[in-house]
This record gives C-alpha cells, sequence and structure tokens, in this order.
C-alpha cells in the first residue's frame, strides 16, 4: 500500500489514516506535554530503572520501530518516521520484533531480499526474479519467509534432540564416570588392605618387598584416575559445546536476522556421534605362600590394568519425546494380491505375518512377500465378519450367524463367547489382552460395545452421561481399536463419525471428517486402527484415502496417494507399517508414513 506524507503508520493492527500535516504537529506536541506530564509526575520515575525512548531518552516506551529496533514514545512516532514512511514499522512494544529483517539485495540497492535463488544459492529481490538477466535466467526462487520458518522449525527440532536427548546422555556418562572416580579410592583400598593383611603373616624383612606392592597399587591408581579424569574432561568439553549450541539455537530462535539464520549448520549430527566408551578393569591381587628367597615373587603379582575402549559403549538416551513424525509424502512398500474377491479385514500377526479375511470362509495368513502360510476356515462355513489377534498369536474371529466369537488354537477352533439377542461384529484385542467386540441387536435398532476378559463380560459401553446412544443402531459396520492411551475408538459408518471414548467409556469427542475440495463424497469411516504415536487412523473408502487424526481428534493429514482405491480393513504392525485392505481389488497395501 503507498502512503503520501501526511499520513502516519502506527502499526499493522491500527487503520492507516490520512491526516494533515497540521493535525500531526498538534498531535506531536499534544504527546510531548503528555509524556512530559508523566515523567514528572510518574512516582517511579526516580526511584526505578525503566525503559525510556531512544530518542528524546526521558519518555517510558510505549512502542517501538520493527525496522530499526528502535524504542519509541508516542511524541517521538512521528520524528522517526519523517525520513521515510515505507521503511518503518511502528507496533506496540509488546510486539516487538513481529517484523522479518530482510538483507538488502546486492543488485539493487533500494530494494530488500524476500526471494532464495536455488541454482545460485543466494538471496535476490523481487527484481532479480522478475527482470531477464542472465544472472538468474530461468532459475528457481523459493520465498525466504518460508525458508526461515522452516530454518526456525530446524532450530525448536534441534534444540528438543540436545535437550531430551543428547545433553541427557552426556549427563548420564558423566555421572557414571563421577560415580567410578569416587569408588575407586574405596575399590583400591580393598587390595591395599587385602595386601597389608597378608603382608602381616609375613617376617619384618620382607617390609621392603610390601613397600614396593604397595607403591605399585598407588601407581596403578594413578594411572587409573588419569584414564577416567581424561575422559571425563573430553566428555565434558563436548558437554560444553553442546550446552552453547542450545544456547546460540535459543539465541537463533528469538532472533529475527535472516542471515544468521541461513548460516546456521546443525551440529548434532557430530554429537549424535558418541565417543567410545572406556572400561577400566580393577587389578587383582593373587597371594602366594611365603618364600623368603623370592619374597616379591612369592608375596603375590598385580594384574596391570586392563584398559578398553568400546565403540559401541554408550547409546543416545531414548525418551518419549522424540517422538516419529508424519513423512511428507507416504511411500508404499509393497502391494500383495490376496486373491479375494471382497477383501474386508487385515490383522497383524508378527513383523513378517498377516491374517486376512473377506466375503469367504477361508481366513488367510500371508508373509510379507506375498505367500499364504496358513488357511483356516470358518466353524459354521459362513464368513466372518472381523478377525483379531491375541497377545499369544492365536486367531479370533466373530460370526454373526452363530452369534459367537471363537478363537483358533493349535488348529482347534473353540467357542469363546455365545450371545443372546445380540451378534457380535468387529473385534480388536487390547493391550492388557482382553477383547473389544462391537455388537448389533436382533432388530438391530442398538449397538454396544463389550469388554470380555477370556469369556467373563467386564464392561458394556453404549450410552452417553446423557442416556442418549453412542453409536448408531443400524446392523452396519463399527471397525474398533484401543489406542495408546487406552481410549477406545469405533469408526462408526451409518453415524458417519469416529467415536472417541475414554477407557470408563466417557465420550471424548467425534471425527466427522475434514472438508477438503478435493473430498466430494460424504465421509463414512470403515477401518481403523491406532499407532505407536497414539494417532488415529481410518479408512475413507468413497474418498480412496486413509485419515489420520491425533490423539485428541484433530485432523493431521490424508493418505491418499500410493494408489489406492476402496480401503476398507486397516493395521498398524509395530514398526508402524500401516496394512491397507483394498476391498474391491484385494491387495493388502504396505505404507510406510511415518519416519
Amino acid at each position: 500500500m503507498s502512503r503520501r506524507r501526511d499520513q502516519l503508520w502506527v502499526s499493522d493492527d491500527v487503520m492507516v489514516v490520512a491526516l494533515p500535516t497540521a493535525f500531526i504537529f498538534a498531535f506531536y506536541c499534544v504527546s510531548c506535554l503528555y509524556s512530559i506530564y508523566r515523567v514528572a509526575m510518574d512516582p517511579r520515575h526516580s526511584a526505578q530503572d525503566v525503559v525510556r525512548c531512544d530518542l528524546c531518552e526521558t519518555a517510558m516506551v510505549q512502542m517501538y520501530c520493527d525496522f530499526c529496533n528502535v524504542n519509541l514514545c508516542f511524541a517521538c512516532i512521528g520524528k522517526h518516521i519523517a525520513d521515510d514512511y515505507d521503511k518503518h514499522k511502528v507496533v506496540p512494544i509488546q510486539n516487538r520484533k513481529s517484523t522479518l529483517i530482510y538483507p538488502k539485495c546486492s543488485t539493487h540497492q533500494n530494494k530488500y531480499c524476500k526471494y532464495h535463488c536455488k541454482e545460485c544459492n543466494m538471496s535476490v529481490c523481487s527484481l532479480c526474479t522478475t527482470i531477464s538477466t542472465d544472472k538468474h535466467k530461468g532459475h528457481t526462487f523459493s520465498v525466504l519467509s518460508e525458508i526461515y520458518n522452516k530454518r526456525k522449525a530446524d532450530f525448536t527440532k534441534d534444540s528438543v534432540e540436545i535437550e531430551n536427548i543428547i545433553f541427557p546422555t552426556y549427563e548420564e556418562m558423566a555421572t557414571d564416570l563421577e560415580t567410578q572416580i569416587t569408588n575407586v579410592d574405596g575399590e583400591y583400598m580393598k587390595f591395599t588392605t587385602l595386601v597389608t593383611k597378608h603382608g602381616e603373616e609375613w617376617h619384618k624383612e620382607i617390609d621392603n618387598v610390601i613397600n614396593k606392592m604397595k607403591n605399585d597399587i598407588e601407581e596403578m591408581k594413578t594411572k587409573h584416575l588419569e584414564v577416567l579424569k581424561k575422559h571425563l574432561d573430553e566428555i565434558k568439553q563436548i558437554q560444553s559445546l553442546i550446552e552453547q549450541s542450545l544456547i546460540t539455537l535459543k539465541e537463533m530462535e528469538e532472533s529475527n536476522e535472516v542471515s544468521v539464520t541461513m548460516e546456521y549448520r546443525s551440529q548434532n549430527k557430530e554429537f549424535r556421534k558418541l565417543p567410545p566408551k572406556v572400561r577400566v578393569s580393577l587389578p587383582t591381587f593373587s597371594p602366594n605362600t611365603i618364600d623368603s628367597e623370592q619374597l616379591y615373587k612369592s608375596l603375590g603379582s598385580l594384574i596391570p590394568l586392563s584398559i578398553t575402549k568400546n565403540e559401541n559403549g554408550y547409546t543416545l538416551k531414548k525418551t518419549e519425546t522424540s517422538p516419529k513424525e508424519l513423512m511428507d509424502e507416504p511411500e508404499l512398500v509393497t502391494t500383495i494380491n490376496t486373491g479375494y474377491e471382497k477383501l474386508r479385514s487385515v490383522t497383524f500377526l508378527s513383523e513378517e505375518e498377516f491374517w486376512t479375511s473377506a466375503k469367504v470362509s477361508d481366513m488367510k495368513c500371508f508373509n510379507v512377500q506375498g505367500t499364504v502360510i496358513n488357511t483356516i476356515k470358518t466353524k459354521s462355513g459362513e464368513w466372518p465378519r472381523d478377525i483379531a489377534v491375541t497377545n499369544d498369536g492365536d486367531l479370533v474371529y466373530s460370526d454373526v450367524t452363530t452369534k459367537t466369537v471363537n478363537k483358533v488354537k493349535s488348529g482347534q477352533t473353540e467357542e469363546m463367547i455365545k450371545q443372546q439377542g445380540w451378534k457380535p461384529s468387529q473385534l480388536c484385542v487390547t493391550s492388557s489382552g482382553d477383547l473389544l467386540v462391537t455388537m448389533y441387536s436382533d432388530d438391530k435398532t442398538q449397538s454396544k460395545v463389550v469388554r470380555y476378559s477370556g469369556s467373563t463380560e467386564k464392561q458394556t459401553i453404549q450410552y452417553d452421561d446423557e442416556g442418549k446412544p453412542l453409536y448408531s443402531g443400524k446392523a452396519t459396520i463399527k471397525y474398533i481399536s484401543e489406542n495408546r492411551n487406552l481410549d477406545i475408538c469405533v469408526a462408526d459408518l451409518r453415524a458417519g463419525a469416529v467415536v472417541v471414548v475414554n477407557q470408563a467409556g466417557k465420550l471424548r469427542f467425534r471425527y466427522i471428517g475434514h472438508s477438503s475440495a478435493a473430498k466430494n463424497e460424504a465421509f463414512k469411516p470403515r477401518g481403523i486402527t491406532t499407532d505407536s504415536q497414539s494417532q488415529i487412523l481410518t479408512a475413507d473408502r468413497d474418498n480412496h484415502c486413509i485419515h489420520i487424526l491425533d490423539q485428541h481428534g484433530q485432523f493431521l493429514r490424508y493418505v491418499d496417494n500410493c494408489d489406492l482405491k476402496d480401503p476398507f480393513g486397516l493395521c498398524v504392525d509395530k514398526s508402524d507399517n500401516l496394512f491397507v485392505a483394498e476391498i474391491s481389488r484385494g491387495n493388502i497395501k504396505k505404507i510406510k508414513y511415518l519416519q
């Protein structure tokens, strides 16, 4: 926006108003008098150190020029911006440093660089990107503020890694060495006492030998301490570098200097390279029988210090504050065709194996290479509504025709649960080994979730605190999964929602989809699963994608690449690989989406 010289720009939050020059002068005079009055009448003026205006050096600060980094009172605003209205950015003092300070263009002196030339790896102004010159002709430009913001985010990641992983690891290393040093005297005292006690049994003529051996022990102890202290000094020196790096990162996080940000190079890679762990074995004393002719030899011998360096002795501290992150672009690892025409469910068995089921009585177990390694038929001959795997590795399936949940153990099928008036549908095994089952009534008007311990019913989840049904009553798909925080997540197809309750069955939230111009069909979730980050993944068949939510129901992203078509059943293995059952194609797709 262009501004005439009779306009006053106070801040982005204040409308730009065209004011006559006389009015500005009057405002300036009144502001001066007001500031003088405030300073004179403020009882704190002479008693406390307050921030003063950088121009008049007397009035208290109310505003700040984000471009010049200058503190201003109201009276000095007009004076400060008089030289060039366009370049100044005056904001309230509490909003200071909200504007990026761009470097000046080396080619166009009156322009500031707000772009970055990828080919030249340099900052450029808008003229450099538009004027056809040989220097940047045909080059690719990025918005400098976006690179700046990404670098700022990298600072935060580095800080988090240093604070939560790298520095705590070195703290543990230093503490371990300090403990060893503290214990050295006590350990060596044991050897000295042992040698002394053995020496007392000898005649006085061996005193010289005893003294010589004590000296040998003292020398070993000295060398032992030297080795440990040297290693400790090395560790503490690296600690100091890490602390300095952390201080620098925090200063850079608060800084808005683009040049400094662009020059930053992460040292975390070097910090991750842990030094070898020094292990010093204590000497041992082996006493011999007394031999007056060979005192020293007969008294015993000390095995010298054993100093080794194990390159893999230290490992970085693992912490829950270093979570996996969503990949920018999920990757298709492999596609396995199951041969099913209507593939519905997939459940994780091991890192190499998984079970599948469809609208046939056969349930197939595949390895990740796509080979069928086991096939089991339902006892009734009907197709299973869902399958799950117990913590012992046994297959469990539901059968609505017999109103049972069955377990296959050592090739034999046994009935676990038998219902009356309700039909068991989808299943999941909890972290504690319980079984969660979604059910609908025979008249198809009610739905509920039931928790079982073995064959014993422990909990029923059906209504909210107001007595209203939590789930739609129709006999439709309601896949279920337990989250890492023990929430119970149900994909309610007919309701068009993911319904999440806590362990006690209290409603936490409902997710009804995420609006997107690219997703034209209504949200009707099918399969559902959770991962190690407590993220919820649910299949959106009609829009050919997977929704990923955080544990509070906030949408994070879609998985809508990898040529997904009609995703239905879902599961996640222990390495957070996503397995997707495509109902129409009969494919299982293994997708990597976390890094």
